[in-house]
């Protein structure tokens, strides 16, 4: 039987249908805040985006992620309209901001946090906040300004100026002037670029209290796998200007629709395997066909790539030897392994820093992963 035979990831959301998935903190019943409807974006003869559907509901984080050039940062100065789209319309709340007509940026009532903060150096911190609040009365200013200081977790540093405070101190100033003048929509544009490792992690956790406490949808755009599945109700996955999957990060990690998104999510080993009744034969043994959702019928007698993360598997020395150390990686907690199989196959392995476990050793590998294995038809176009 051929092996050119459409997959579709097991899953009870249509991957390939960004606007339909839903999203944890979102109502999906309610008005959608943003949409974009079959967006793209050329500078001369290079398309940078292409034909981008995505839909983000009220109090929703959705983040852009891919790799550098992938088109993600263009896509959000689409939305705070910076940028005019070659074709498509983008949409907020239910109105047209460009397609037919186009709507400046100052007029959409959008909030930018960029990756450089973007503070007025000879502002304090308050009056940065209180830019974007020229309409309101004094005292009423002075009441959001404290208000949004409190939010942030800054309510002494009103007086200090941006050169007083440190990295994640300036991005919550940032992020308390993009959300002053209360915006229909926040776009985040790799608001953590800027900051130390251990700072960055912190920062997310934070921002994301802060946008879940003012209940603000936002946009996010990162390369970042960590950040984005960390923070994010929905993850959007751009490879070349397209859209990949859109889905919550449980989905877009354990089901990806493409073996690129599958390779970007972390590391990605595929083991060759052989659909033969209730079992798919694979270099690791025989796995029960019920483990790989959506190997319908047509299946039956055909090559498929098994999708094992280095979680799944197992490297040890005890019973009969199936593979060879070819690579190991000393990561502080943990040593991420490759080990040639025997059948052919090469797959990623993760333990934990003790474990001692040696270049070339021979070791046996089994599949410890208790859940449901995702999977591709051999041959399908690699990332």
């Amino acid at each position: 039987m051929s092996n050119e035979l459409t997959h579709t990831p097991a899953s009870t959301t249509d991957a390939t249908d960004a606007t339909t998935a839903v999203p944890r903190t979102a109502d999906p019943d309610g008005a959608p805040v943003l949409e974009l409807d079959g967006v793209s974006k050329a500078f001369g003869d290079t398309t940078v985006v292409e034909d981008l559907d995505v839909t983000v509901h009220e109090g929703e984080l959705l983040t852009l992620l891919g790799p550098s050039g992938c088109g993600k940062t263009t896509t959000l100065r689409l939305i705070a309209g910076l940028e005019r789209p070659t074709s498509g319309t983008v949409r907020l709340n239910g109105e047209t901001v460009s397609g037919d007509g186009f709507v400046p940026p100052e007029e959409r009532d959008v909030g930018v946090v960029f990756q450089d903060f973007a503070l007025f150096p000879h502002l304090t911190a308050a009056e940065n906040i209180a830019f974007g609040l020229r309409d309101l009365a004094g005292d009423e200013r002075e009441r959001r300004v404290a208000n949004l200081l409190e939010l942030v977790g800054l309510p002494d540093k009103g007086e200090a100026m941006p050169d007083e405070l440190s990295g994640g101190q300036r991005q919550r100033v940032a992020l308390a002037r993009s959300l002053a003048p209360e915006p229909h929509l926040l776009l985040l544009d790799e608001p953590f670029s800027n900051l130390d490792v251990d700072l960055r992690v912190e920062m997310r956790e934070e921002v994301r209290r802060i946008l879940s406490e003012a209940g603000v949808t936002a946009v996010s755009v990162t390369h970042d796998q960590e950040e984005a599945m960390s923070i994010s109700d929905r993850v959007a996955v751009i490879s070349a200007g397209r859209l990949e999957q859109v889905d919550t990060p449980e989905r877009v990690f354990q089901q990806p629709a493409s073996r690129f998104v599958a390779g970007f999510l972390g590391h990605a080993s595929f083991l060759a395997g052989s659909v033969e009744g209730e079992v798919v034969e694979t270099g690791l043994g025989p796995v029960a066909r019920e483990r790989i959702p959506g190997l319908t019928a047509e299946y039956d007698g055909t090559d498929i790539d098994v999708l094992v993360r280095p979680d799944d598997v197992h490297a040890h020395a005890d019973g009969p030897d199936n593979g060879t150390v070819v690579h190991r990686r000393y990561l502080g907690p943990t040593v991420l392994y490759r080990v040639e199989l025997d059948a052919g196959d090469t797959i990623s392995c993760m333990h934990n820093h003790a474990d001692e476990v040696g270049l070339d050793d021979r070791v046996r590998v089994d599949l410890t992963a208790d859940h449901e294995l995702a999977w591709f038809p051999r041959g399908e176009r690699a990332w």
